[in-house]
């Protein structure tokens, strides 16, 4: 099974993205999903920024 997902990796994952944006075009609607994937990636970048930039380590430093 592991040699599997090894060898197929980008293929399931670009098949189940594909999947799961095909249920939420069908669920909640064109643009509804088009607003998710812009916030989704919104994080994402802000989340890249913060381990980046160091705000993240310094925010959440555990001091006890």
């Amino acid at each position: 099974m592991k040699e599997i997902f090894e060898k197929y990796r980008w293929s399931i994952i670009g098949g189940l993205s594909g999947f799961i944006l095909a249920i939420l075009f069908l669920t909640v609607g064109f643009f509804k999903t088009l607003l998710i994937l812009i916030l989704t990636a919104a994080g994402v970048y802000v989340g890249f920024y913060l381990k980046r930039s160091g705000l993240a380590e310094h925010f959440f430093d555990d001091k006890s």
